[in-house]
């Protein structure tokens, strides 16, 4: 049996914290080209990504792919150290290149949910791999202040995370790209169960 979605401390944190609206109701179609069935859920940091796609994978029988992990796992460095070490743009070249093999392995694959980085839809090459492969997006919505609440006020590991400042610039600068995703769910004050059902009723699997 898959461990529970909260036995983690940041699905904790938003499990706690969310609540959530759909902005469109019908379902998501799901004859794209790929052979297989995905969805990717992007956003800001704290957004619930993460937990929302790991009890989305489980309810839905689906692998789920977290591809700041699957980075991580490749190059043996954790996200912030590879910031440290090769800065943004190095790790931004990396974030591409492992899209694109994710995308490539979709094809032939079992049906998958994915949780994209932060800043990873906000990149204009990703999001053209995104569009060419027909992906289907949703975007999880939250307030600036919910956010950081779910983070806490000392999140180490994310590296854009602990300037306020910058988080607040970072959030306002990319909330007109985040919606450029053909659905968005507002996640402010719900449990990740009931946005993974919302989403489900997206995919046409509720």
């Amino acid at each position: 049996m898959c461990a529970p979605f909260w036995s983690t401390p940041l699905s904790t944190r938003v499990a706690l914290n969310m609540r959530s609206t759909v902005t469109q109701t019908h379902p998501i179609p799901m004859n794209a080209p790929n052979r297989t069935r995905s969805v990717f859920l992007v956003g800001f940091m704290g957004a619930g990504k993460t937990s929302v796609g790991l009890l989305l994978g489980q309810r839905l029988g689906w692998r789920f792919v977290d591809l700041d992990r699957q980075i991580e796992a490749r190059v043996g460095k954790t996200v912030a150290n590879i910031f440290r070490e090769l800065g943004e743009a190095g790790f931004r070249k990396m974030e591409t290149e492992a899209l694109q093999k994710l995308l490539d392995a979709l094809n032939d694959g079992d049906p998958t949910v994915i949780a994209l980085g932060g800043g990873a839809f906000i990149q204009p090459a990703n999001r053209e791999l995104l569009e060419n492969a027909r992906a289907r997006v949703i975007y999880l919505d939250a307030p600036i202040d919910e956010l950081r609440r779910r983070l806490g006020e000392d999140d180490a590991t994310r590296p854009l995370f602990l300037d306020a400042e910058r988080f607040r610039m970072l959030y306002e600068e990319r909330q007109p790209l985040y919606r450029i995703a053909p659905y968005r769910v507002q996640t402010a004050g719900k449990t990740v169960i009931e946005v993974a059902r919302e989403i489900e009723s997206l995919l046409g699997e509720g």
